[in-house]
């Protein structure tokens, strides 16, 4: 979207706002459908001149999705409402989130991927650390930028290390490459100790996501 084209938006939004013209009109003018410029009405009234600005992609935090997400569910507002509320870039964004949602699945918070933190290079670990870290990121969400920070080790690794065990539990964080027998001769005893820490990272987890429901329930009990 060019600077010109960008003016040309806002005042033609501005001259529906005021009345003096119609959606049909500003979006023939513009050489848009009614529905794009009606997306841009919403762009405008929930962002400002902002929302037409080149910015980085938002970030929005776990709470404020489950919030939007249970406020469409219980019918508190429409898509468009609920994204004015709460300064939802879109509603393909929120229709994504309830998707998600809908499936099971958890909604975590949002990162910019682009940012430094992605480019940090991994480092060599042995068994005991991938345990720790592998369970200080479940217990924490899966939030693996807190789990790069805390610990210096690459995005790369900390995804596969969850994906690994996840697929075959604490066995799959064993280094089976090359001649690392110290770790591949690990006991039954401390197989299953590393385990019992997993379960555990994940427990706090699911109990941390239980508190954050009950505080929505009790916010959009508030709001009624």
């Amino acid at each position: 979207m060019s600077k010109r084209s960008t003016e040309e938006i806002i005042q033609a939004v501005k001259r529906y706002m005021r009345g003096e013209s119609t959606q049909g009109t500003e979006g023939k003018l513009l050489g848009v459908s009614k529905a794009t410029f009606q997306s841009w009405i919403r762009r405008y009234e929930t962002f400002g001149l902002e929302g037409f600005q080149h910015t980085k992609n938002r970030q929005y935090s776990s709470e404020l999705k489950y919030a939007a997400v249970r406020d469409y569910l219980n019918r508190v507002g429409s898509q468009a409402d609920i994204c004015k509320k709460y300064k939802i870039s879109s509603r393909t964004q929120l229709q994504e989130w309830i998707k998600v949602y809908n499936g099971h699945k958890e909604l975590r918070p949002s990162t910019g991927r682009g940012s430094a933190i992605y480019m940090t290079k991994g480092r060599t670990t042995t068994y005991e650390e991938r345990i720790e870290i592998v369970s200080y990121c479940i217990a924490h969400g899966n939030d693996y930028t807190a789990a790069i920070k805390k610990y210096g080790i690459s995005y790369q690794q900390i995804y596969s290390w969850v994906r690994k065990y996840q697929e075959k539990g604490a066995e799959g964080l064993l280094d089976k490459r090359g001649k690392r027998k110290p770790e591949l001769e690990m006991t039954e005893t401390e197989k299953l100790r590393a385990e019992n820490r997993l379960l555990e990272a994940r427990n706090r987890r699911l109990e941390t996501e239980n508190a954050v429901l009950k505080k929505l329930e009790e916010l959009e009990r508030r709001w009624r």
